[in-house]
């Protein structure tokens, strides 16, 4: 007898374990949430054609990156007059690009050697992507001189 209520109580016990499980589980994946852009990096020339790019320590909400996917370098010819950081980046080429894990942590800043790319006159900026594709804020645009100059 007590060997046929330990059976029941055991059985109970499983019955209810499985329906409590089944009964917290969602169906189907969790929806992730977008991913903000990333603040503006900073550019500047350090030699010719050697960019020190910063990469930027939060996204546009504030929040902190934990780091960047790539950070891309957009060129735009010399026009009648100097381009926004943001019609340069839409209306520009991508002529460089570094990606993870050649990239160092958020705040820190890295070198790209540009010598051996060929353009005319014009503008370039850089700015950081996170996962996802998520193009950040472009930087200010500075001026890219003819290397015959």
């Amino acid at each position: 007898m007590s060997c046929l209520r330990t059976l029941k109580a055991s059985t109970l016990l499983w019955a209810t374990l499985g329906l409590l499980a089944a009964g917290c589980a969602r169906k189907g994946d969790p929806i992730p949430r977008p991913l903000t852009q990333p603040a503006a990096c900073t550019a500047r020339w350090v030699e010719l054609r050697v960019l020190e790019v910063t990469l930027p320590l939060a996204d546009l909400k504030g929040k902190s990156l934990v780091g960047v996917e790539r950070v891309r370098i957009f060129y735009l010819p010399m026009g009648a007059s100097r381009p926004s950081a943001a019609q340069v980046l839409a209306a520009g080429e991508v002529i460089l690009e570094k990606a993870r894990p050649d990239l160092p942590r958020p705040g820190r800043s890295l070198r790209m050697d540009m010598k051996q790319i060929g353009r005319p006159a014009g503008w370039i900026v850089a700015s950081a992507v996170r996962v996802g594709d998520v193009v950040g804020v472009p930087s200010e645009p500075i001026p890219w001189l003819d290397q015959a100059i």
